[in-house]
């Protein structure tokens, strides 16, 4: 179904920065939506598309076994924009010459613009500037009416464009979506609503607006529950399902027995302070019964998905006639769980995604499975929301399940509660709380020898996690000073009986992921 606003189409082909284009196009305040390369034109001209963009990908476009895609969209009247592979797929169907590129670009290159009459206005007198390669082919002949509009010193051909106006076709080299090209933003708006003419319609406000009366004509008169775990995402997801049916809705909390200290009375407090209808189920014990042993990230996040279902399931029954479940789906959750868009890799499986049985009795409702989660926090914000709600870090569905590496039981979890609740204080009174993206403990499933009371030890490791990040996408590990970490690692190993190391995670998301499991 076409969007009520002017909509850029992402045809996909697995780059790992796809999602990344869409974010940069909806920051222009113009709505986007990608579609899998395997979409038909009917699926493309469907939306109406104002443009068309190309996305990178791992294939080689001399390849046999590149993507399967609908090229009649070269045909289309609209503006097309090729992205690295999306460059090249342009390139070898408009008859020019694509082969292995003498050198291999990786990383940063200096781009020096030929023509900045368009897709560069606006930069043509600012000089060579940084832009992210990530190419192992080039172009070695254009097409017949195209001509080179950028340069590179490896690339000759780092950007070009049509000369014929009547095929608006338009092609980077480079990755203007990612922050490591200066000007990526300036380019992917010159793009979108310079030559494609997108009006700059769509806003937190806008899709708040049209997701209410879509929720509306979704549910008509049933019943709804929604998986409320106090946090921003279903938070948000409540919110907005309540302002659109009211008391139609009932909110249901779950104690999963794999929450942080205490969380379930500050939750309690929470919930109190907003107007929907909840409840609060203590599953705790059947949580932890169904997890037993089981030490495999993929397996506890499956069981606990499982869990979730069958508790709402019985709780829908006591409400009676209930037949859709609200859930706080992100758009990352969805991207790392199932490989849906393009022929990229499932990374970790979501219990709230891939970690949903097969067959449920609820009809799922996801008002927010498009969205990032700085764009959440927006629309918390558009809600009127509390601060405290709408900037709190994200916390995984499976809790602490996925914090306590290899088996969860009881003791285990107690050890990682009590050195989890150390940190956030610690950050919190420091004023690092709201400067960091997400900062959680880890319990290892190691023990390591150590010296307290000139005895020998032989205790548990625990390892702290901090990092920065816009969307969760990708993130960087925290520099937080070296002091505030030593004050840590001393109180929770004078503090927290059974530990005695704690050390400290500086990888950054890639290649790691920012949960341990």
């Amino acid at each position: 179904m076409a969007s009520c606003h002017d909509t850029i189409v992402i045809l996909d082909f697995g780059s790992q920065y796809t999602q990344l284009i869409a974010r940069r196009i909806r920051e222009t305040r113009v709505h986007s939506v990608i579609l899998p390369v395997s979409a038909s034109l009917h699926m493309i001209r469907e939306h109406r598309p104002k443009g068309i963009i190309l996305s990178g990908g791992p294939a080689s476009v001399t390849s046999v076994g590149r993507p399967r895609w609908a090229k009649e969209i070269l045909q289309e009247d609209v503006p097309i924009l090729g992205i690295c592979y999306g460059m090249q797929l342009v390139a070898h169907y408009m008859g020019g010459k694509v082969g292995q590129a003498k050198r291999r670009e990786f990383g940063r290159a200096e781009l020096q613009i030929l023509d900045g009459s368009d897709l560069f206005k606006g930069l043509e007198k600012k000089g060579a500037f940084s832009v992210w390669m990530s190419h192992g082919d080039w172009i070695e002949k254009l097409p017949t009416g195209f001509i080179p509009i950028a340069r590179t010193e490896n690339s000759p051909i780092a950007a070009m464009k049509s000369a014929n106006h009547q095929h608006r076709f338009f092609c980077l080299q480079f990755h203007p979506e990612v922050a490591h090209t200066v000007h990526g933003k300036h380019i992917l708006k010159n793009f979108v609503q310079g030559i494609c003419g997108a009006k700059a319609t769509w806003t937190m406000g806008s899709f708040l607006k049209n997701s209410i009366a879509d929720i509306r004509h979704q549910v008509g008169r049933d019943k709804v529950i929604c998986g409320l775990s106090g946090g921003v995402d279903s938070m948000v997801a409540a919110a907005m399902t309540h302002r659109a049916i009211g008391k139609q809705l009932t909110c249901v909390f779950i104690d999963n027995g794999v929450m942080r200290k205490d969380e379930v009375k500050q939750l309690r407090k929470v919930f109190g302070s907003q107007h929907f209808q909840y409840r609060m189920v203590d599953a705790s014990a059947r949580f932890l019964k169904a997890l037993g042993r089981t030490s495999d990230p993929e397996k506890k996040r499956k069981i606990i998905g499982r869990q979730f279902i069958e508790v709402f399931d019985h709780e829908a029954k006591k409400i009676g006639k209930v037949r859709y479940l609200v859930q706080g789906t992100l758009y990352p959750d969805v991207i790392e769980s199932v490989s849906q868009i393009g022929p990229s890799a499932t990374i970790k499986t979501h219990h709230n995604v891939g970690g949903l049985p097969a067959k449920m009795k609820l009809k799922l409702i996801e008002p927010l499975r498009e969205l990032f989660k700085d764009e959440v926090r927006g629309l918390g914000k558009e809600l009127g929301l509390p601060d405290d709600l709408v900037l709190r870090h994200p916390f995984p569905g499976p809790g602490l399940a996925i914090r306590v590496l290899g088996a969860v039981t009881p003791e285990r979890l107690a050890i990682l509660r009590d050195a989890d609740v150390i940190f956030i204080d610690a950050l919190q009174t420091h004023g690092l709380y709201r400067k960091t993206w997400q900062a959680f403990a880890v319990l290892l499933p190691i023990r390591t020898v150590g010296v307290m009371g000139d005895r020998r030890t032989y205790e548990h490791v625990i390892g702290l996690r901090a990092v920065t990040s816009v969307d969760g996408m990708t993130a960087d590990w925290a520099q937080l000073p070296h002091e505030f970490l030593g004050k840590v690692s001393n109180r929770i190993i004078n503090e927290v009986k059974g530990v005695n190391r704690v050390v400290y995670d500086i990888s950054s998301k890639p290649p790691s992921t920012i949960e341990w499991e």
